[in-house]
């Protein structure tokens, strides 16, 4: 049977500890079990699967046997796993390789069943305020990781990201609101394409669930978060 489909999700945000952190880690398990393996040529994953993720080269955060055993399951059968590092999952550093998944960074552009796809977790592409690229910078900045590494024991150190993480959730009062053909992703997309063929732009990050016509029958997909409900992506070719 030939392998068609391909799966997109972002912003799970697994071990945020707001509404049911339990039945959000289980729901994304069912949708892993539920992806026809026989049929499945990839799944993507688009960041911020987890609210905070930190790895040492000889530690990583306890705990989602379940979600590691269903990722496992399909990679055994042949499915291609790709992930991404969001703004929440930057300090993945080796350990989801040595688990077999494929690491991709924003924007990457792939080819899907004849479809030319550009791939990311979304914050940044489009610029962002200063304060964000700021805090950005601090995170992907290798003396800073490594002096996070280094000077607090993992305890502490997952005590406070995973504070700041649940902080940073609550103190969003508004969701984020979405201006369309206005808003700046929209741009960036079509400064793309002025310079190559895209078919489909897959984004997340935003924790909105939009679509937005583009030049040349281009289209914009946009991934909520799996906060209140199930957000994925399937596209057969």
């Amino acid at each position: 049977m030939d392998r068609t489909l391909s799966y997109f999700a972002s912003d799970v945000h697994l071990g945020l500890q707001v509404f049911d952190p339990a039945e959000r880690e289980a729901r994304f398990v069912d949708f892993l079990n539920s992806i026809p393996k026989e049929r499945t040529r990839a799944l993507y994953l688009l960041g911020d699967i987890w609210d905070f993720w930190y790895e040492w080269k000889y530690t990583v955060p306890k705990g989602y046997i379940r979600v590691f055993a269903a990722l496992d399951a399909l990679m055994a059968a042949g499915v291609k796993v790709y992930f991404f590092q969001g703004n929440h999952d930057v300090w993945c550093y080796s350990y989801f390789e040595e688990l077999g998944m494929i690491r991709l960074t924003q924007p990457a552009f792939v080819e899907i069943g004849g479809k030319t796809f550009c791939l990311g977790h979304g914050d940044a592409l489009a610029g962002a305020p200063a304060g964000y690229r700021l805090m950005r910078g601090i995170f992907h900045n290798k003396l800073c990781q490594f002096l996070f590494s280094s000077l607090l024991h993992p305890t502490i150190a997952m005590s406070i990201g995973r504070a700041w993480s649940r902080n940073n959730r609550l103190s969003r009062r508004q969701p984020y609101q979405w201006k369309g053909s206005a808003e700046p992703l929209v741009s960036y997309c079509e400064k793309v394409l002025a310079e190559r063929k895209v078919d489909y732009f897959i984004f997340g990050h935003f924790h909105v669930e939009a679509r937005e016509a583009l030049s040349g029958g281009a289209q914009l997909i946009m991934l909520d978060s799996w906060l209140y409900k199930s957000s994925y992506f399937v596209f057969e070719g």
